[in-house]
C-alpha cells in the first residue's frame, strides 16, 4: 500500500467518523435531520452554501475546463460572483418565509406560496431530476481522484462504491449535521491545497504567471481569450453565466442549507465577502493552464485528469495523497447534501404531497430509507460513463433554473405569476431542455431562420426565456384579478 492510498483512506475514515459523531446529543427529527433544527450559525451556513462551490466540479472540472476549453472556463468565476450579489436580496425573504411557515424544502416553499401541493410535487420532480446528475458528478469525480491519486491501486468503480457507502452511512445517521461537521475540514484543506498548487505549478514550470500565459499563447494562439463565436464563444459565455447565476440558489440542497440559519443577518454578511471567496477559483484555473503544455494530449472526459496528472509528475506520493484527500472531501460533503435534499424531496414533497395525511415521523423514516436507494441509482448512472464533469453540472443547472421565475414572482408584493402560469412555465422550460438534450439538437436546427450566432446560446437559457414567456401568457389568461402574494417579501 503506497503512502498516497494511506492518506486518502484516513481522510475517508475521518469523514465517516465525523459524520456519524455529528448526531451526538440530538434527536434526529425530520427538522433536525434536514435543516439542523434551524440553529446553525454564520460559519456553518457559510460553509454549507458558499463552500458548496468547492466540489469535485471545482477541483477537477474547473481545472479540466481551463485545460480543454481555455477562456470559456472563466464563466465559473463570473457566475458565482453574480449569484452572491443576488443573494443579498434573494435569500433573506426566502428564509423569513420558510422560518415562519416551518418549511424544510424547496417544494414546500412552492406549495405554500402558490397554495398547490401538486405544484410542490412538480418542483420536487424537477429537483430530483437535477440532483441525480449533480450526485453523479460527485461520484464520477471521486472515482477519478482516488484511482489517479492512489496510482491505480484502487479502481474508479471500487472508489465510487466505497464513497457511496460512506456518504450513505453518515447521512442516514446524522443528516445535515454530518455534512456541516465535514464541511469545516473540507473547506480548510481544499483552500490550502488549491492556493498552493495554483502558485507552485506556474512558477515551478514556467517561472511565473506571465511567462505561463506567454508560452500558452505561443503554442495555442488565442486559447486564453474568449472566442467571438462558436463553442465557448461570447454568446455562450454570456448566456451560461446568466443561466448559472440565476440558478445558483435554485438547487434544492441550497434551499435546504439556507433554511439551517438561525439569523437573517447571516445572508447579508456573507454576501459582502463571498465574491472575494470566489477569487480562489483563479488558482484552480492556473492549475489547468499549467498542465496544457506539461501534460499534453488529454481529450474528451480525460481533460478532468489534468490537475492530477500534473501533480503525479510533480510531487512525491505522500503529497499526492494529501491532494487526493482534499479531492475526496470535495466529493463526500456536497454528495451528502445532495442525498439529503433528494431523499427529503421524495419523502416530504412527492409522497407527502400525494398523501397529505402522512405523519412527520413517517416522512423522516421514508427519507432515510430512500438515501441508499438514491445513492445506488446515482452509482448506476456513474458507472455507465459519459460526459465531462462540467457537462453534467450544466445539465443540472438547465433544470433548476426553470424554478427561478416562480420564486421571484412569489416574493413580489403582488405575484405576477399564477398557479397555472407557474405550472406551465416550469413544464415548458424543463421539456425544452429534455427535448434538446435527448435529440442532440441545437438552436440552429430548431430555428434555422435565426442568425448563426444564436447557435452558441446555452440551451438552458433559451428554455428559461420560453419559460418566462409561457408563464406570463398563461398567468394573464388565468388571472381575473391581481393575486396577492401569500406574504410580502
Amino acid at each position: 500500500m503506497n503512502a498516497a492510498l494511506v492518506i486518502i483512506f484516513l481522510a475517508a475514515a475521518l469523514a465517516l467518523v465525523l459524520g456519524v459523531l455529528a448526531r451526538y446529543g440530538k434527536e434526529m427529527t425530520l427538522e433536525q435531520w434536514t435543516v439542523g433544527g434551524r440553529g446553525f450559525g454564520g460559519l456553518f451556513v457559510f460553509l454549507l452554501t458558499a463552500g458548496e462551490i468547492y466540489t469535485t466540479f471545482t477541483f477537477l472540472g474547473a481545472s479540466g475546463f481551463a485545460y480543454g476549453k481555455g477562456a470559456a472556463a472563466y464563466y465559473i468565476l463570473g457566475y458565482g460572483a453574480l449569484a452572491y450579489v443576488l443573494s443579498y436580496w434573494l435569500l433573506p425573504p426566502i428564509w423569513r418565509y420558510a422560518r415562519s411557515e416551518r418549511l424544510i424544502s424547496q417544494p414546500h416553499f412552492f406549495s405554500r406560496k402558490y397554495d398547490s401541493p401538486l405544484l410542490g410535487v412538480l418542483v420536487a420532480a424537477v429537483g430530483v431530476a437535477a440532483l441525480i446528475p449533480y450526485l453523479v458528478l460527485q461520484f464520477k469525480g471521486l472515482g477519478i481522484i482516488v484511482s489517479v491519486a492512489s496510482y491505480g491501486a484502487i479502481s474508479p468503480d471500487t472508489a465510487i462504491w466505497i464513497g457511496a457507502a460512506i456518504i450513505t452511512i453518515y447521512v442516514m445517521t446524522s443528516g445535515v449535521h454530518g455534512s456541516a461537521w465535514n464541511s469545516t475540514v473540507k473547506d480548510s484543506l481544499i483552500l490550502v491545497v488549491v492556493v498552493f498548487l495554483g502558485i507552485y505549478f506556474p512558477f515551478h514550470y514556467y517561472g511565473g504567471y506571465a511567462e505561463m500565459f506567454r508560452a500558452i499563447e505561443q503554442a495555442k494562439p488565442g486559447f486564453a481569450a474568449l472566442k467571438p463565436a462558436g463553442d465557448g464563444g461570447i454568446l455562450w459565455f454570456q448566456s451560461t453565466v446568466l443561466l448559472t447565476a440565476l440558478g445558483f440558489y435554485m438547487w434544492p440542497h441550497q434551499f435546504g442549507a439556507l433554511m439551517t440559519a438561525k439569523a437573517e443577518r447571516t445572508f447579508r454578511r456573507n454576501a459582502i465577502f463571498l465574491p472575494l471567496y470566489q477569487l480562489i477559483l483563479l488558482f484552480v484555473f492556473f492549475c489547468g493552464f499549467a498542465a496544457i503544455l506539461k501534460v499534453p494530449g488529454l481529450t474528451g472526459p480525460d481533460i478532468d485528469l489534468a490537475l492530477f496528472r500534473l501533480s503525479i509528475q510533480s510531487f512525491d506520493p505522500w503529497f499526492v495523497g494529501v491532494i487526493g484527500a482534499a479531492g475526496v472531501l470535495t466529493a463526500l460533503v456536497p454528495g451528502s447534501m445532495i442525498l439529503i435534499a433528494a431523499s427529503t424531496l421524495l419523502a416530504n414533497d412527492v409522497f407527502g404531497g400525494l398523501r397529505p395525511d402522512i405523519t412527520q415521523a413517517t416522512v423522516a423514516r421514508t427519507a432515510r430509507i430512500l438515501v441508499p436507494i438514491i445513492a445506488l441509482l446515482a452509482v448506476y448512472f456513474t458507472l455507465q460513463g459519459g460526459q465531462t464533469i462540467v457537462a453534467l453540472l450544466l445539465m443540472g443547472y438547465a433544470f433548476v433554473t426553470q424554478l427561478f421565475p416562480g420564486v421571484i414572482g412569489s416574493l413580489m408584493p403582488v405575484n405576477p405569476v399564477t398557479k397555472p402560469g407557474a405550472f406551465a412555465g416550469i413544464i415548458v422550460g424543463v421539456a425544452t431542455v429534455v427535448g434538446v438534450t435527448l435529440t442532440h439538437s441545437t438552436i440552429g436546427t430548431l430555428a434555422p431562420f435565426l442568425p448563426s450566432a444564436f447557435n452558441d446560446i446555452n440551451v438552458g437559457f433559451v428554455a428559461l426565456i420560453l419559460n418566462v414567456v409561457v408563464a406570463g401568457l398563461v398567468s394573464m389568461a388565468t388571472r381575473s384579478a391581481p393575486t396577492p402574494s401569500v406574504t410580502r417579501a
